[in-house]
């Protein structure tokens, strides 16, 4: 049995005519770039997250690096995210003038570490970007805490999260504004990049809206200064079909993840997931000691596996500047040691999810 990390094929398959009738129909109407397709996306996509205004870009660094330059971040500040996650978000506070400060995950979780984040406040702190890494939430209510205390913008970084939960209010609506990416492989995935901006902040959607159009409402009419981040009429027509398919696929994906925690609990590290919060599983990450000889193991059982992220943020070569040593952040520097992602998306079959747990089992008790 071959089973890889991801199969958007299988995904296309299941919702194909849909799909193909989306994309025929930007074609007929050629509506590329703006148009009707990319507002009804915008709309049901704003509604689904529970917020005022969606903007869509084209990636989902862009989206973290025109939230930050419209609320203001520049040359002098400083931003604080986590340590151990994809270089989108860190790149992106560098490109704005700012300084990137990294905090130490949480044991747990893999979330930020709360406790730990005063520690890294200074008088040029402007903003906190927490992650929302592999789909679960992070500690919002202490995070929001601090941001007041300190008069910290707040950017959540959910670009695992689609349709995630925190105490029953929806990822993205916490802060001051929230960046999802649509890569493909993420939840909801479009067939090549895209990314959007959510928010309440009326005059904050404005001006996202317009950076990221040339600093214009309309044409010619240049107000300040943008980028070109557009979301293209193709892949908002395509994540329209599957957002009304998103509620099915992510309650299979707990499903799995529950058949996966239950049958592995007594042989590795499964997900710890925090009280009242909804985990979407972007990525189902278990820990175990002899990683790299589970992963070869289950490698040459046609099990393909992943490991998110092999390098902690503040030990790539791209921030060695910045001279920090392992015991800086002790979490993170242990972390890519141990973890190994399993297959998880919601075509996935029940017998597919049995072989991989059977074979996790066999490759964690052979000596």
């Amino acid at each position: 049995m071959t089973i890889p990390f991801v199969d958007l094929k299988a995904q296309y398959f299941s919702i194909k005519d849909e799909i193909d009738n989306a994309i025929q129909n930007v074609i007929k109407d050629t509506a590329f770039v703006g148009g009707d397709y990319l507002k009804i996306f915008e709309q049901d996509f704003a509604a689904f997250v529970g917020a005022r205004h969606c903007i869509g870009v084209g990636n989902g660094t862009d989206a973290i690096y025109i939230a930050l330059k419209c609320l203001g971040i520049k040359e002098g500040h400083e931003v604080i995210t986590v340590a151990n996650s994809f270089i989108a978000t860190s790149e992106s506070i560098t490109q704005t003038g700012a300084r990137v400060v990294f905090v130490d995950c949480n044991k747990d979780t893999y979330n930020i570490d709360v406790s730990q984040i005063e520690k890294r406040i200074t008088s040029k702190t402007k903003a906190i970007i927490p992650i929302h890494l592999y789909g679960q939430p992070a500690a919002m209510d202490e995070i929001l805490k601090i941001a007041k205390k300190h008069n910290l913008f707040v950017i959540e970084d959910a670009a695992q999260a689609h349709g995630a939960k925190y105490k029953g209010i929806n990822a993205g609506t916490l802060g001051d504004c929230a960046t999802f990416s649509f890569f493909p492989g993420k939840n909801l995935g479009a067939y090549g990049d895209g990314g959007a901006i959510v928010t309440n902040n009326d005059d904050l959607a404005k001006k996202i809206r317009m950076f990221s159009n040339h600093g214009r409402i309309e044409k010619y009419n240049h107000e300040f200064e943008g980028i070109n981040s557009r979301l293209d009429g193709l892949q908002a027509a395509i994540l329209s079909v599957k957002l009304k398919h998103l509620g099915d696929w992510t309650e299979r994906r707990n499903a799995i993840a529950a058949k996966y925690t239950e049958g592995l609990k007594d042989v590795v590290i499964t997900p710890t997931v925090s009280p009242d919060v909804k985990h979407v599983y972007h990525l189902y990450v278990i820990r175990t000691k002899n990683r790299d000889k589970v992963s070869e193991f289950l490698k040459g059982k046609g099990i393909f596996t992943g490991i998110h992220y092999p390098i902690a943020l503040p030990f790539l070569a791209a921030y060695r500047y910045l001279q920090h040593k392992p015991s800086d952040f002790p979490v993170a520097h242990q972390l890519p040691n141990e973890i190994l992602s399993l297959p998880i998306y919601a075509e996935l079959t029940n017998e597919q999810v049995a072989y991989v747990i059977e074979q996790v089992r066999i490759a964690c008790q052979s000596k």
